[in-house]
């Protein structure tokens, strides 16, 4: 009777107890910012699993058109409206979000040196070791090409440089762009253009690094050869490539009118959900020829940060831990192909495109974009730099012998590797 008496008074313990249990799970609603507006449905899936395992957490993606996130992002954290969770640029650009005391100290997250390695973390983490993201994408780079229209031509995937070069010209010859790509948007000659094919010219992170160090002058001979490659390319781009847009160039390889098309792994699920009438691939950026060394850009692109003023930390860190997770990794790999997780447990890529084009990285040296690490910091950047040199080569208006120096004369004005780098 006494052992029945205790348990009806525990019960009755438990239900008084109850509405505090309740309050602790009220319903939480999170905002995560990016710059992804095409992945608006693949992210709501991948968030649904996520208010799955915790249903008291509700999240809503709301990105911002990518040329315009740094700035509204900055502007959203000055004026106390920044989301709860937003996608972090790569080195500098969310480091200087750290450096103003908006992003939130994630050091001691659950999982994170299990899940990534040291490299990948140390994209997110300031020089005293404070980790402000969690590793999130990585994307590559390479060159698509119509298959059917390869076979038709009878053109072999190129395996150096000047394979490349006689395929362009072949499908010139047939009435075909070589390369569907343009430059009515800047940022394509710089990031899918530019550093997609540089680190084959200047010899991959080590090249990079010698720059970096003061070890080489941006004007050097690998530079130079780097805005070559661009002045090769020029004559096998569409006539009107000034005034086209990213998507305008898109839209001239998948109608078929271009055998080629510098770019980045991001691009599958439009490429997939245009449909086109043609069998497509991927290969790597060859070297030239007697080069053995050959080189894939494959950038550590995003990573997840916490605002330091949400009024719901708890919420916001679990769903960081839950980043840390291989049940994370696979659900992000599949319902968003083309965008790699950076989580060492690396899951099977089902999409076949993105399967091929993870696997450029067998045998290649990998490195990120050249300009992302240390040539953002100051003005001009490097960025602008090579973008807008390259763009200037590619229309005809200067050398590449001009483009190096320009690189080298206008980070030399604030960049000190580059005012003490042995001149050539």
């Amino acid at each position: 009777m006494k052992k029945l008496l205790v348990l009806i008074l525990l019960a009755a313990l438990v239900v008084a107890m109850a509405p505090a249990t309740l309050s602790a799970q009220e319903e939480v609603n999170l905002v995560m910012g990016s710059w992804r507006v095409d992945d608006v449905a693949q992210m709501e899936a991948l968030i649904a699993a996520f208010e799955e395992k915790y249903p008291h957490i509700n999240i809503t993606f709301d990105p911002t058109n990518p040329p315009d996130y740094n700035a509204t992002l900055q502007s959203q954290f000055e004026t106390g409206t920044a989301p709860d969770l937003m996608y972090l640029r790569s080195f500098s650009v969310a480091r200087q979000l750290y450096n103003q005391g908006f992003l939130a100290d994630i050091s001691d997250l659950p999982g994170l040196s299990e899940a990534f390695s040291d490299q990948a973390l140390s994209v997110w983490r300031t020089e005293d070791g404070v980790q402000y993201g969690v590793p999130f994408i990585a994307v590559s780079h390479g060159i698509y090409y119509n298959v059917d229209l390869f076979n038709e031509l009878g053109i072999e995937v190129p395996e150096t440089w000047e394979e490349l070069l006689a395929a362009a010209q072949t499908l010139k010859d047939n009435g075909y762009d070589g390369f569907a790509n343009a430059s009515g948007d800047p940022w394509t000659i710089a990031e899918i253009v530019f550093m997609n094919i540089a680190p084959t010219f200047i010899g991959g992170y080590e090249g990079r690094m010698a720059y970096l160090n003061g070890e080489r002058c941006f004007n050097d001979e690998h530079v130079v050869a780097a805005f070559q490659a661009v002045a090769d390319l020029a004559p096998y781009f569409p006539a009107d490539q000034q005034a086209l847009t990213y998507y305008d160039s898109q839209q001239i390889f998948l109608m078929g009118e271009a055998g080629m098309w510098l770019g980045g792994s991001w691009d599958i699920p439009f490429f997939e959900s245009e449909e086109p009438d043609f069998e497509w691939s991927v290969f790597a950026v060859p070297a030239p020829e007697g080069q053995e060394e050959e080189y894939v850009t494959f950038h550590l692109d995003a990573g997840m940060g916490m605002n330091a003023a949400t009024e719901h930390p708890e919420e916001a860190r679990l769903f960081l831990e839950w980043m840390t997770t291989a049940e994370f990794a696979e659900l992000f790999a599949n319902l968003l192909p083309g965008f790699f997780p950076l989580n060492q447990q690396a899951p099977e890529i089902e999409n076949e495109h993105a399967a091929a084009f993870l696997a450029l990285n067998e045998g290649r040296g990998l490195d990120v974009r050249w300009a992302w690490e240390g040539l953002l910091d100051g003005s001009p950047d490097g960025y602008t730099l090579m973008q807008d040199n390259a763009i200037a080569v590619l229309n005809g208006t200067i050398t590449p012998q001009e483009a190096a120096d320009n690189l080298q004369e206008g980070l030399a004005q604030w960049f000190e590797p580059a005012q003490n780098c042995p001149a050539g």
